[in-house]
């Protein structure tokens, strides 16, 4: 008996890997084999900055409310020290939020703790 392959499950593999690939630049776009260690490099990376960018993002909500904690005098620990003996839980992100977009509020945060 003749060996049997499975053309179509692997033109279909072969595609789902070039489909992937697209906006590659060079051979990383159109050549299977080459497209497919770029494939599975960029998957590496994806999943590993996934975890990274809730860590940047914790960094530059830090930056911001420093930058508005300082406009009133104080350090970015003092700050987040003071809302905490003052029962005052708004997270990092909403801070930084205030202190970009409305500092009036953040101000009267900046008013009620100090």
């Amino acid at each position: 008996m003749p060996r049997s392959v499975n053309s179509v499950a692997s033109r279909a593999k072969r595609k789902k890997i070039l489909k992937q690939a697209k906006g590659y630049f060079g051979r990383r776009k159109n050549v299977y084999t080459v497209a497919k260690n770029a494939v599975e490099k960029g998957m590496l990376y994806s999943y590993r900055d996934r975890k990274n960018k809730k860590r940047s993002f914790r960094g530059l909500w830090i930056q911001r409310i420093n930058a508005g904690a300082r406009q009133y005098g104080m350090s970015y620990s003092q700050f987040m020290g003071k809302l905490k003996a003052n029962n005052i839980e708004l997270n990092r992100k909403v801070l930084a939020d205030l202190a970009m977009n409305n500092p009036e509020a953040f101000k009267a945060i900046a008013d009620k703790v100090k």
